[in-house]
């Protein structure tokens, strides 16, 4: 009998994603399980999270690390332990080296709360606004060593409107992310994403554009 699909989420803060990845997983009642949550702030509410449900938590603290590659290094040896088959950053707050990305080539996930490529990096949902934009959103994408610029595989979009802050524009986003990213880590178990060498695919087909969130892609 072949083991379930292996995942292992890398946090930084509240782990509001990893909650509703966790819910995904037992709903759908998919064969993968989160083997690890691993947090580089000792607090992370997202721990707690783990641990009601009897995931296996580690922490590694980047402030006891001299550089960012010895972080790294010994943040590969904690994920190897339990040999995911894809690794989850949800809202982990650190930018990664480019020998790390390298090792989990094709099966490192993030989200990031703008329609990439727009708005790499920080302050996104202020930048829609002040670039009065109407429409802003979330990405799920590939992580690669260049930020925020990994093949885009999902994205769900959501209005600005009039008198928006960054505040309540991001509450809408985050909603939108509670949607998008347990759908494609869903679409991994399931095998509907995967390769053809470097060329990502969906359905066996080469995906060319980032797909859609609608109602039907549940």
């Amino acid at each position: 009998m072949s083991k379930p699909y292996s995942i292992v989420v890398l946090i930084s803060g509240g782990g509001s994603n990893l909650q509703v990845l966790i819910d995904t997983l037992k709903s759908q009642r998919l064969d993968a399980k989160i083997t690890a949550v691993i947090s580089n702030v000792v607090d992370a509410y997202g721990l707690k999270r783990a641990e009601q449900h009897g995931i296996a938590t580690e922490v590694l603290a980047h402030g006891d690390f001299l550089s960012r590659a010895d972080f790294d290094q010994a943040l590969q040896a904690k994920i190897d332990h339990y040999q995911p088959d894809l690794v989850v950053l949800a809202g982990f707050m650190r930018l990664l080296t480019p020998e790390f990305v390298a090792a989990y080539d094709q099966r490192m996930i993030n989200i990031h709360p703008s329609l990439l490529p727009k708005y790499r990096g920080l302050n996104t949902h202020q930048r829609a606004i002040d670039a009065k934009d109407t429409l802003h959103g979330a990405s799920v994408h590939l992580v690669t060593a260049e930020l925020d610029s990994g093949a885009v595989i999902l994205q769900g979009e959501v209005p600005i409107k009039i008198g928006d802050t960054a505040q309540i524009l991001a509450k809408r986003v985050l909603a939108i992310e509670h949607l998008i990213y347990p759908q494609v880590v869903q679409w991994f178990v399931e095998g509907k994403l995967s390769f053809i060498g470097q060329q990502l695919c969906y359905e066996q087909k080469p995906l060319q554009q980032p797909l859609r969130y609608t109602a039907d892609s549940q």
